[in-house]
């Protein structure tokens, strides 16, 4: 994308750069790069990764930098320090010097052995149960300024928006597959419970009730019964759409 002050990048930008990604890690990778680029100064690298948390469990889920991706393992194991809490606390935690903030003493100190000076964690503004965050990381102390810290925040706002939204797509994509799933599967049971009422000459009920039986007797789910004898009779899988 080039070399961007943060503040020039707008909403529709980072949608853009969402609608060329592959899918929300591509994406994020993207974001990380492009922070790095901007709030970098050209000799004291800035380095970005972006953590999520599951369960509680932090995972480092792209690095514009290998560095970034050793110093969040690094934070990790400490299980506490200015970007996990950042997340936890839903709120910018900056770190102007490693060596004399005394925050996090242990997880500091190793950073500081580590030849960092600066970190910076930032939330991503998600919806739910769904955290995440920024996590910047700089050899130099102080090497981001009042100004560069408050406009990472807005940038994080920006691009929150944009994830959220993907969220909300794949959120809509898992449950339009499970309703697919989920027809298919009423398809296949409706279609064997017909074929064995001609077969057998007996009531819907009891056409269900011998796919169960059999179902139980072989350890194999209803549906797959059904599908299964529908198979035999059709040639071929259940269709689900008829279009006349």
């Amino acid at each position: 994308m080039g070399r961007h002050h943060p503040d020039e990048l707008s909403v529709e930008q980072w949608q853009d750069l969402l609608l060329d990604a592959g899918d929300i890690t591509d994406y994020l990778g993207e974001f990380a790069r492009t922070m790095a680029e901007a709030l970098g100064d050209g000799t004291d690298g800035v380095w970005c990764a972006v953590t999520v948390l599951r369960r509680n469990k932090p995972a480092t889920v792209t690095a514009s930098d290998d560095r970034a991706t050793v110093l969040d393992e690094l934070q990790y194991s400490f299980r506490d320090g200015p970007c996990l809490t950042a997340i936890r606390e839903h709120t910018a935690v900056h770190v102007d010097d490693t060596r004399t903030d005394e925050r996090w003493p242990l997880y500091l100190r190793a950073a500081a052995d580590q030849g960092v000076g600066t970190v910076l964690g930032v939330p991503f503004e998600l919806e739910g149960e769904a955290r995440a965050g920024l996590n910047l990381y700089a050899g130099r102390a102080r090497a981001l300024d009042a100004a560069a810290v408050e406009a990472a925040v807005r940038e994080m706002g920006r691009a929150s928006k944009s994830l959220r939204l993907a969220l909300r797509l794949a959120s809509h994509r898992e449950v339009a597959r499970d309703l697919t799933a989920a027809m298919r599967s009423r398809t296949a049971i409706d279609l064997a419970v017909g074929i064995l009422m001609g077969r057998r000459r007996c009531t819907q009920h009891e056409a269900f009730a011998q796919l169960r039986a059999t179902s139980n007797q072989h350890n194999i789910p209803v549906r797959e019964i059904a599908a299964q004898l529908v198979a035999e009779v059709n040639g071929g899988p259940p269709e689900t759409d008829f279009r006349i």
